[in-house]
């Protein structure tokens, strides 16, 4: 019986630990947190547009690209990641409506999924601006889309 329990536990615990790997990259919501932590690491960022609770090919996107291993390691080396939710049903405080809003039309993004690759540059009065280094839609591969962004970041 002792056994038993504690191959019980032993496999308990692999799960957990195998369910706390799967969700170790950090999505930023808050613009300003993420320049902060770009300045700071010296990343490029990755600003992720999205319909979260609506968008099919946003769904698609993750699931072929964002949740695969390969991107994973990839994004925890080059970029800082930025979720821009518009989402139908989620509620969302109306500052970071606001925030998001203001980036869509900045980036003039007109569908989801839309990523833009950005730098934070400090401007000569002291502001930040988010210089654009390219955008990327929709995969179906996560090496080609990995592939494609670190071109779009090598070029810059």
């Amino acid at each position: 019986m002792q056994f038993i329990s504690r191959v019980f536990v032993s496999m308990l615990v692999l799960a957990q630990l195998s369910f706390a790997q799967k969700a170790t990259l950090t999505w930023h919501t808050d613009i300003n947190e993420a320049v902060a932590y770009a300045q700071k690491s010296r990343l490029p960022m990755m600003l992720f547009f999205t319909g979260s609770d609506w968008c099919g090919w946003c769904h698609k996107l993750q699931a072929a690209v964002f949740n695969t291993p390969e991107f994973e390691k990839w994004a925890k080396e080059n970029v800082v990641l930025v979720e821009l939710d518009f989402p139908r049903a989620k509620e969302q405080t109306e500052a970071l409506k606001q925030q998001n809003r203001s980036l869509q039309q900045q980036f003039g993004v007109r569908g989801y999924p839309t990523c833009w690759f950005v730098t934070p540059v400090k401007t000569s009065n002291g502001n930040i601006d988010l210089k654009p280094l390219g955008s990327k839609g929709y995969g179906p591969d996560s090496k080609i889309w990995i592939t494609e962004a670190q071109t779009l970041l090598n070029a810059n």
